[in-house]
């Protein structure tokens, strides 16, 4: 196994599955699903988001996003999940492995939201275990990092539930709905991993 992985011209397909959900990147046919998921859940994933583009929720704006997402893992950068539920292909959110680095680092950091009819029902904590295999495999990172907002007890409980360990706070750290805001720093190594 080779010690650091070059982008290629063509990444493997990533469809991590396990405890009851299948991940994958976005197509186009998953717009209606995920427009009205996100639209359902606005008020609940405000607190924890950036502030939304105007044009979001609409057909263009998700061909757009897709589009992004197409140069991000083409080039390395980042992996975009949306989770579904395996038994019914019901979609309860999404995972993305962004910022990825290479070369002596091999690490990249991990975002995800949830619609609100499936928080506090372990999904999230589900989907990161299926999903963490995969990072380190076939992506073959070291370090996996995460970040969330302190008062996010769901977010912390998730990240402490799949082996993350707490590293500090950064002041300021993101722009969350608006403002600059405070997070807690998580990250796992792959040595520590037990999937």
């Amino acid at each position: 196994m080779a010690l650091f992985r070059l982008p290629s011209t063509s990444p493997p397909p990533l469809a991590p599955r396990g405890h009851g959900l299948v991940l994958r990147a976005p197509v186009m046919a998953d717009f209606p699903q995920w427009a009205e998921l996100r639209d359902r859940s606005r008020q609940y994933l405000t607190p924890w988001e950036p502030i939304w583009p105007s044009d979001d929720l609409t057909r263009s704006g998700f061909r757009r996003r897709l589009r992004r997402y197409a140069e991000d893992i083409s080039t390395d950068r980042s992996y975009p999940f949306l989770v579904f539920r395996e038994a019914d292909e019901v979609m309860i959110g999404g995972v993305t492995l962004a910022n990825v680095r290479r070369g002596i680092v091999q690490a990249g950091t991990i975002g995800y939201w949830v619609g609100e009819p499936f928080a506090q029902r372990g999904y999230m904590t589900a989907a990161l275990r299926a999903l963490l295999p995969t990072l380190f495999g076939e992506l073959n990172l070291h370090r996996i990092e995460a970040a969330c907002i302190p008062t996010n007890a769901a977010s912390v409980r998730v990240l402490e539930k799949c082996g993350f360990t707490r590293e500090g706070l950064a002041r300021r750290y993101l722009c969350i709905n608006g403002a600059w805001q405070d997070h807690l720093l998580f990250g796992l190594l792959n040595e520590d991993f037990r999937g």
